[in-house]
């Protein structure tokens, strides 16, 4: 195999592995300049096998999400600064709901030396985040632990937030489409969040900026139903607009 195709090809399988590329890595592990990782990854998008972001480029959006290492890594600082910010938010002394996903686990870390809070959650990574810290009561779900993740999902889940009316929810979403709407992949998980979104006073997005360039096929709710979308990069002007119109305040870490 030529040298090209044969580094497009271990670009790609280090792409699906990671879920993510960046290209002052690629060239470091080929040993070319960043130029032509540029090129390699420019070309890689326009055969639509990858996806450009800012510094790199993911995997294509399909429908079927990313497996949970890579989600873990890709975006790890911006999800860091975006968990600290919505904690933030989160008053000591309230109720609470957490549901699945890798950044609403960023604002549990964020939570975890925090008091009187008392956590409803269906993502078995937040309770062990949280259940040892004495300030802070840890209610989980129940329902079919989904393998992929540790998430748990069903009729059973979407019951059990049915059973509660809480101060706050910390919501995720793996798409924004540009015109509001917020996306997942599993439609059972989408269920469980709807229940949350139902159920609770106060909805907190979380999501990092690469959302915004994704796509996936099943419907949450709206982001006008939100009361808090924190993200690390402004959104677009028609988001922007979207949540003015609806009251929804857009929070930036500090350092974004």
């Amino acid at each position: 195999m030529e040298p090209l195709l044969h580094r497009h090809s271990v670009i790609l399988e280090m792409a699906h592995k990671k879920g993510q590329v960046k290209v002052e890595g690629l060239a470091d592990h080929f040993a070319v300049t960043p130029q032509t990782i540029r090129k390699d990854l420019n070309e890689l998008c326009a055969r639509r096998l990858l996806h450009r972001v800012h510094g790199g480029a993911v995997i294509r959006s399909g429908v079927v999400n990313y497996g949970y290492e890579a989600r873990r890594e890709i975006a790890e600082d911006e999800k860091q600064r975006i968990g600290v910010a919505a904690a933030s938010l989160i008053p000591d002394d309230c109720s609470l709901f957490i549901n699945i996903g890798t950044t609403t686990e960023s604002v549990a870390r964020a939570l975890s030396g925090r008091s009187g809070l008392l956590v409803i959650s269906n993502n078995l990574h937040v309770a062990n985040m949280l259940y040892q810290n004495p300030g802070i009561e840890v209610v989980m779900t129940g329902g079919l632990v989904r393998k992929t993740d540790g998430g748990l999902v069903g009729q059973m889940t979407t019951e059990a937030f049915g059973r509660f009316k809480v101060d706050y929810a910390v919501i995720g979403a793996s798409a924004i489409d540009p015109d509001g709407t917020l996306l997942d992949f599993d439609f059972r998980e989408v269920k469980a969040a709807q229940a949350i979104i139902e159920n609770s006073r106060h909805r907190i997005l979380v999501a990092d900026s690469m959302k915004y360039d994704r796509a996936a096929p099943v419907r949450i709710c709206h982001i006008s139903q939100m009361e808090t979308f924190v993200t690390n990069r402004s959104p677009s002007e028609d988001i922007s607009r979207i949540c003015a119109e609806n009251g929804v305040s857009i929070v930036l870490p500090d350092d974004s």
